[in-house]
């Protein structure tokens, strides 16, 4: 077997000796990777929250480097201001009303923002977070979604045609009824298995 050379050797080793970590391994312990915006146009705005510090950095950290890996330019973690909630509880009652409990409940917040992404890959990013969501921590996501000029005239359009569809099956409800419901109902009490049965005597169940 022929030997491996000496530089590929060195370069598996770090400065002491030790066999070196491999690139995926030593990314873990390095800051996200981020790409840059170029045009700054924001797609989403992803907010986490949770009670316990750890867990709501832990999950940022795991959103920005899925962002990365979709090629999405994020920002982030803002620190957000905190939510902060008190409650007076007694303790008991009657004479010792006056021995009351209070409890206090804080809630952190990170904001992560997402610019010029593609709508379907910011989707993907946020099903990803979903599918993959860290015990402890909620997310908020507001997403932008951009069109040309002119898309409220798109809209009535699109407004008409929708009522076409519907009409005809929202003519069946309410007190509104047309001459087809009306015809339908005096061919119902006009066939002969509606006289049987309204001849029949009752039974009980």
């Amino acid at each position: 077997m022929a030997e491996a050379p000496e530089s590929s050797i060195k370069q598996a080793e770090g400065e002491h000796g030790d066999p070196r970590l491999p690139r995926s391994v030593q990314a873990v312990y390095l800051k996200p990777l981020r790409r840059q915006a170029k045009y700054g146009v924001p797609s989403c705005d992803l907010q986490l929250r949770s009670y316990n510090v750890r867990n709501v950095d832990f999950f940022a950290d795991f959103a920005l480097r899925a962002a990365y890996y979709l090629k999405l330019p994020a920002s982030g973690p803002i620190p957000l201001p905190r939510i902060t909630e008190r409650w007076t509880v007694p303790r008991s009652n009657f004479v010792h009303k006056k021995s009351q409990e209070n409890f206090q409940r804080i809630t952190l917040r990170r904001l992560i923002q997402i610019q010029d992404g593609h709508p379907e890959i910011v989707e993907i990013w946020l099903a990803f977070l979903k599918k993959h969501a860290y015990y402890g921590v909620g997310m908020k996501a507001n997403l932008y979604e951009h069109a040309n000029l002119g898309v409220g005239k798109t809209m009535d359009v699109s407004l008409e045609n929708l009522k076409q569809v519907l009409e005809p099956k929202w003519a069946h409800f309410g007190r509104k009824k047309n001459l087809d419901t009306s015809e339908k109902v005096v061919e119902l009490l006009s066939s002969e298995r509606f006289r049987h049965t309204a001849d029949a005597p009752l039974t009980r169940m």
